[in-house]
């Protein structure tokens, strides 16, 4: 039995990205069906290191990166790393992204990501007043922290490049990152994003994202879409037992787009990373704000009820299972730092979408306007929630965007 269904604007993801724009195109009066396999927000949206990351104005792929790049993707050890078996499917989206890499290219990638970036903090300051998440909302700032003085010294190259862009920062001396966070062990120095703001519990947030929408009568669908078909009238969506028309679609199922992407005409190169995080259950997390030992690849996140390490780097795709080194390796390094952590009490790995030029894909399809793309946000899909929503409902009401989204179009990649 197919069950038929109906509705103005269907969102294909109930990760944070598709959930935001969900509420936020119903609250302007449209009725809305989100269409997602697993429960609201169960993804890398649940996952992350939950930094509202307005400082992350730098593309993965830059001068730098190129530069270590062997070393760094066929190191087990490295921050960023490559599954061998994964190399032939990965080797177009590699190439891509050592274009992206050069200086000209990765240049014009940050200064597009910092005009994304801009009004991250106020987006998450008003969405989590609305959907009644004020208080997960923190406002410590983010540390990057240095092991060593040569690393010290490198990072002022780097901070003074953000700074051109808006981002606020401050480089603190080893005594200042002592007296901010005491528990850390000594470090050469450290960089500080007094404006960036974090989430006490990321899953907690969409939890509260999905019921405010469901509120607003969005209508959640435990269902999988499989393919897209243009009608006269709007687009059939359909899926085992299930089809939905909508006049408008929006595909935001991040890392699991890029299928439906080429059947709505697109071919977009998105591909996964996999993330992973460790956690130790505890009262009080030995540190105060997200803290990045750099070197490592991973944050150390202070959550409600436990210390979350998150991060690194793994190119690998989406159906092999986890790598037990990947996870092996975070508690080594959170181990380096404070050496009495016990067995850590979970683990947990995801998918985020990737790019090869670090910007997601968020505009019309090139076959359509009624088709709508929001998606391949990589590290910052988090933190771009609330601005990819208000984007994509300007675009549904026929507006023009309050951010030029020229660089994010899926039309880039003709």
């Amino acid at each position: 039995m197919i069950q038929h269904l109906s509705t103005d604007t269907v969102i294909i993801g109930g990760g944070v990205v598709g959930l935001t724009i969900a509420l936020t195109v119903a609250q302007r009066r449209r009725s809305v069906i989100l269409l997602d396999p697993e429960e609201p927000g169960s993804g890398a949206s649940w996952g992350n290191a939950g930094t509202i990351a307005d400082y992350a104005v730098l593309p993965v792929g830059t001068p730098d990166v190129l530069k270590q790049l062997p070393s760094l993707m066929f190191d087990r050890n490295s921050p960023l790393a490559i599954r061998h078996a994964a190399l032939p499917s990965l080797a177009p989206w590699l190439i891509r992204f050592l274009r992206q890499s050069l200086p000209a290219p990765a240049r014009r990638n940050a200064q597009a990501l910092a005009a994304l970036l801009g009004s991250a903090t106020q987006g998450w300051e008003d969405l989590a007043v609305e959907v009644g998440g004020a208080a997960l909302l923190n406002r410590r700032g983010c540390l990057y922290a240095y092991e060593s003085p040569q690393a010290f010294r490198a990072a002022a190259a780097d901070m003074a490049f953000r700074r051109s862009l808006g981002v606020t920062v401050d480089l603190l001396s080893a005594a200042e990152l002592s007296a901010m966070e005491p528990t850390l062990p000594p470090m050469a120095g450290a960089a500080f994003f007094p404006k960036a703001v974090f989430l006490s519990d990321p899953g907690h947030m969409v939890g509260l994202i999905a019921e405010a929408a469901r509120k607003v009568g969005v209508r959640i669908v435990k269902a999988r879409a499989q393919a897209l078909e243009r009608r006269v009238d709007g687009v059939i969506v359909s899926g085992p037992a299930l089809q939905v028309h909508g006049r408008r679609v929006v595909i935001a199922a991040g890392a699991h787009s890029r299928a439906l992407a080429l059947n709505a005409g697109d071919r977009v190169p998105l591909d996964t990373e996999r993330g992973y995080h460790v956690e130790w259950d505890m009262a009080k997390a030995p540190v105060s704000r997200p803290t990045c030992p750099t070197a490592r690849g991973f944050y150390l996140c202070p959550m409600a009820g436990r210390l979350r390490v998150a991060g690194t780097v793994e190119l690998g795709g989406l159906t092999a299972p986890p790598s037990p080194h990947r996870i092996a390796r975070l508690v080594a390094g959170a181990r380096a730092i404070f050496p009495d952590l016990p067995e850590p009490s979970r683990s947990w790995m995801g998918f985020r979408p990737s790019m090869p030029d670090s910007l997601p894909v968020i505009g019309p399809s090139r076959a359509g306007g009624e088709i709508l793309h929001a998606y391949g946000h990589g590290h910052i899909g988090l933190t771009l929630a609330p601005i990819t929503a208000r984007i994509i409902a300007d675009l549904l009401d026929g507006k023009p965007p309050e951010l030029d989204i020229t660089p994010c179009l899926p039309s880039r990649f003709a």
